[in-house]
């Protein structure tokens, strides 16, 4: 079973995208990434870690908070991926994060089919 890593940050309408992800997919662990307004607001059911950012610092620095944060968390030879939610900025430094790690990334969204690598 896949590991999934989903930014949980601004956008209208996203935290409901990734609250499906997270419920409706089959995961080994769930991982999201997200700030401060985040970690106080964000509730599900399903047990997730909260991998939290200071989502004002610079490119490099919020890089390596996440790899930081993932390191020796992640299992398997790729990771699923969701960004429906937050800047372009929180993106790359997830994805940067992530293959600096040494994983693979598959790339995950909700679909009217349900959950599905896009």
């Amino acid at each position: 079973m896949t590991c999934l890593v989903a930014s949980l940050s601004t956008g209208k309408g996203t935290w409901g995208h990734v609250s499906r992800l997270v419920q409706d997919g089959e995961w080994e662990k769930i991982f999201l990434i997200t700030n401060e307004f985040g970690k106080e607001n964000y509730t599900t059911e399903k047990k997730v870690e909260l991998i939290v950012i200071n989502d004002r610092a610079g490119l490099e620095e919020i890089r390596d908070s996440i790899k930081q944060q993932l390191q020796g968390k992640l299992t398997d030879t790729e990771v699923a991926v969701n960004l429906i939610s937050g800047s372009g900025k929180e993106h790359i430094a997830l994805v940067s994060a992530i293959l600096k790690l040494g994983f693979g990334i598959r790339l995950v969204a909700v679909t009217k089919d349900g959950v599905k690598e896009v």
